[in-house]
């Protein structure tokens, strides 16, 4: 290819030598950002070839992948962004995002400030959920706590409080818990319960609802089961939180 493709901004391993200054500030960029988000040059040189290319996006308004770091060498990938400023003199360029569309529709960065940062916004959110993610996960080993299934791909980082509750839904470690895909939909719909020390409660709905009865001895096994802790004590489960939540779960039962 004659242009560029995409950029990234990544997440340094620990010891690792650190190459660009997003790699520790990309997080600020991003979050900091009212309607675009700063991205480093690669080296001192702003006429070398990958800074140029970044130049010629500017100029012919090629749309580019941007894939951001949430964890080491995980990466949620954000299209279409756009190289909306170059900035030989600070080392710098400025990204902003358009909605995503069709292979059919003509693709263009967001024409005033308000339309950049409602996609920000949106980039933001996005990202921040797959963080919280990818760090529930680790703190837990990749383990579903209550059936220990450690398939990555089938495990949800669930909100203890949901993200919308402003003054308990933080997106915080204490208040999330990696369930498998299954039982968080079950625990977001109250027919599964865990309560402060714990324990784990089954809906009798749900329990009517299981008419096979192989089905059935597999979810009254899940009754008085206590979930799996975390590596850290410091990121156990908040146990104010998970109060709340199991007020929640016996209104609905």
């Amino acid at each position: 290819m004659a242009g560029i493709l995409s950029v990234r901004t990544v997440l340094p391993r620990k010891g690792r030598r650190i190459w660009y200054r997003d790699q520790h500030e990309g997080r600020d960029a991003l979050y900091a950002g009212d309607t675009t988000v700063r991205y480093s040059f690669r080296g001192e040189d702003p006429a070398s070839s990958d800074n140029l290319m970044l130049k010629d996006a500017l100029e012919k308004q090629h749309p580019i992948i941007y894939f951001v770091a949430v964890s080491p060498a995980v990466y949620v990938p954000l299209y279409p962004a756009f190289v909306v400023n170059w900035y030989p003199e600070r080392l710098e360029a400025d990204l902003a995002f358009a909605p995503s569309a069709s292979t059919t529709k003509v693709l263009a960065p967001p024409a005033t400030p308000i339309e950049r940062r409602y996609r920000l916004v949106e980039v933001k959110q996005r990202v921040h959920q797959a963080e919280f993610r990818e760090a529930v996960l680790d703190a837990y080993e990749a383990r579903c706590v209550i059936t220990g299934l450690s398939v990555r791909e089938l495990l949800d980082a669930s909100h203890i409080m949901p993200d919308a509750d402003e003054n308990w839904g933080q997106p915080w470690i204490p208040n999330g818990l990696p369930l498998s895909k299954i039982h968080h939909a079950a625990y977001d719909a109250n027919l599964i319960g865990i309560d402060p020390d714990g324990l784990v409660h089954v809906s009798q709905r749900l329990l009517a609802d299981c008419r096979d009865l192989d089905l059935l001895k597999a979810v009254e096994t899940m009754k008085g089961m206590r979930i799996r802790k975390p590596r850290s004590e410091e990121d156990r489960p908040d146990r104010d939180r998970v109060a709340l939540r199991f007020e929640m779960y016996l209104a609905a039962n």
